[in-house]
């Protein structure tokens, strides 16, 4: 079902029902010091201001005395737009609610309910969007004037556009290009720049675990407006497990964001990560889990597995120098029984495992312990490309990244990040020959999510992506990687109805992949800010 308004109404439907069964929750609680009572109080706002069935529940309420019987006056709503609540002082005593109404209240909810259920059910009606074009992620081409049939979440079928029906069910996207979901193999929305060792240590220092995880929910909103409707976020940096929260309360519709797969906390060995450089017996934290050992780093795969852990990240190299000969050097961090440990320990429990791999040893390490996707790969030798391609392992290049924090990097005193850009470009070049699979990947959050990740489509282009691969790899490509091409990846019958759409031709134009102005998800419209409806 269309929307009118240029964001997601999909979050207030969701509130909609919660606030109608907290209501019934006071029905049997009968106590306004109810935990939920401030979410009630909010979630009264929404009911009231976003459909006239919520405006009438809450003035019948109101009418029989609900918002009147609490001698301190704890919640007043008047039949303006706005709303006033205001906390309980802690001396008042208990506010029941319920001078002899309940039966009433459990009408109004039990009719508000059943008026609802159309409005629920409308989500499974059948929508159109009439492109200008549409990228077809098997051939890479674009198909010309089509409408996309769209019931529920799934995609129905792909029509001329001489078979759209007229109407309100049509979303008018005739001067756009339509795509599929863009997916984002290479993320932290728990981390807001970190190009210098100062911006880094400020996250894990002076911001609190529950501060980082707001910022990181309103990131991963973010991150579904920019076009990216799927992410495989890869690890929290200190934030423990709150990637795992995040992506729960995006799956139950609490806040809007693409869904997710994720890696928490990560492994590297001690010494190797930041924070670095604090006195003995100043307790900092750290940015990953720490383990030495085989034995100690299969528990901590264990960990992780048991508190939702999708993937498991380890780092596998640090202190990397340029020799002379171009060939980035590295120093490696787990040693090979270490690291075949985790990898086996995480394939046993069929989880898999990516690799940040820079620079000659770790990558090969990681290539020989058998991980499943390779992050970075700034220089990867010519034999370990071929043991990749043998190994039919993914190459997740995130190329933008590295030129947005070279100089920060520098100015730290590693002049190394600047150095290997070109050393990246070329490697980047050797394994498009050498037939990789790569997949899109920004690492966004190494840089400030205020910048658009889609930057990296351009940057795969100049250095030798065709266009049509570049998208491919964000769509076709990265949701292979996920294990998730059965649903996601093309704009076919069947697959989830993950759509956006650009103005203007990408195959022309690269960078209008950062001009993303409408975004489904699951078949519900979160941004559209071009389209007639």
């Amino acid at each position: 079902m269309p929307v009118a308004s240029t964001e997601h109404t999909g979050t207030n439907d969701n509130y909609f029902f919660h606030t109608l069964f907290l209501l019934a929750e006071f029905a049997l609680k009968g106590s306004a010091r109810h935990p939920l009572y401030r979410s009630y109080s909010a979630g009264v706002a929404v009911l009231r201001d976003s459909y006239p069935l919520g405006s009438f529940i809450v003035r019948s309420l109101r009418e029989m005395g609900y918002w009147q019987i609490c001698q301190s006056g704890d919640v007043s709503l008047t039949s303006s737009s706005t709303h006033a609540v205001k906390p309980l002082p802690q001396s008042s005593p208990s506010c029941d609610i319920l001078p002899a109404m309940t039966r009433s209240l459990v009408r109004i909810l039990f009719v508000a309910l059943l008026a609802f259920c159309p409005i629920a059910n409308a989500q499974n009606t059948t929508q159109y969007l009439r492109c200008g074009a549409l990228f077809d992620s098997v051939s890479g081409t674009l198909r010309q004037h089509v409408v996309i049939e769209i019931s529920g979440n799934k995609i129905i079928n792909v029509h001329p556009e001489d078979q759209a029906p007229t109407g309100d069910r049509v979303t008018d996207l005739s001067s756009e290009t339509c795509l599929p979901g863009l997916i984002d193999t290479h993320t932290h929305v728990l981390l807001q720049g970190d190009a210098t060792a100062s911006s880094y240590a400020d996250q894990l220092l002076k911001q609190s675990l529950a501060y980082r995880a707001i910022v990181g929910a309103a990131t991963a909103g973010k991150a579904l407006g920019y076009g990216f409707t799927t992410i495989r976020d890869l690890e929290t940096e200190g934030a423990l497990y709150a990637d795992v929260d995040i992506k729960h309360l995006i799956e139950q519709g609490v806040i809007p964001g693409p869904r997710m797969q994720v890696a928490t906390r990560a492994l590297d060995v001690t010494g190797a990560y930041p924070l670095l450089g604090y006195a003995y017996g100043v307790d900092v934290p750290h940015g990953v889990q720490l383990c030495d050992g085989p034995d100690e780093c299969r528990k901590a795969v264990r960990e992780q597995i048991s508190y939702g852990a999708d993937w498991i990240k380890v780092y596998v190299d640090r202190g990397y120098f340029l020799r002379p000969d171009g060939v980035l050097d590295d120093i490696p961090t787990f040693t090979l029984d270490e690291l075949t440990a985790i990898v086996d320990e995480a394939h046993r429990q069929n989880h898999p495992v990516a690799a940040h791999a820079m620079g000659l040893h770790g990558v090969h390490n990681a290539i020989t312990a058998g991980v499943d996707t390779l992050e970075h790969g700034d220089y990867i030798a010519p034999e370990d490309l071929k043991t990749m391609a043998a190994k039919d392992m993914w190459y997740v290049p995130t190329t933008y990244a590295l030129e947005a924090v070279a100089e920060g990097r520098a100015s730290d005193g590693n002049p190394v990040y600047q150095q290997m850009i070109k050393t990246h470009a070329d490697t980047f070049r050797r394994a498009m020959a050498a037939h990789i699979k790569i997949a899109f990947g920004t690492d966004a959050g190494a840089f400030p999510w205020t910048t658009n990740p889609a930057k990296e489509f351009s940057t795969l282009v100049r250095d030798g992506m065709s266009p049509s691969v570049a998208i491919q790899s964000a769509t076709m490509q990265a949701a292979k990687l996920m294990h998730m091409d059965d649903k996601l990846g093309i704009i076919e019958p069947g697959k989830l109805a993950d759509i956006v759409a650009v103005p203007g031709n990408p195959l022309d134009q690269i960078s209008v992949m950062e001009k993303v102005d409408f975004v489904m998800k699951d078949g519900m419209i979160y941004r559209n800010t071009q389209a007639k409806q």
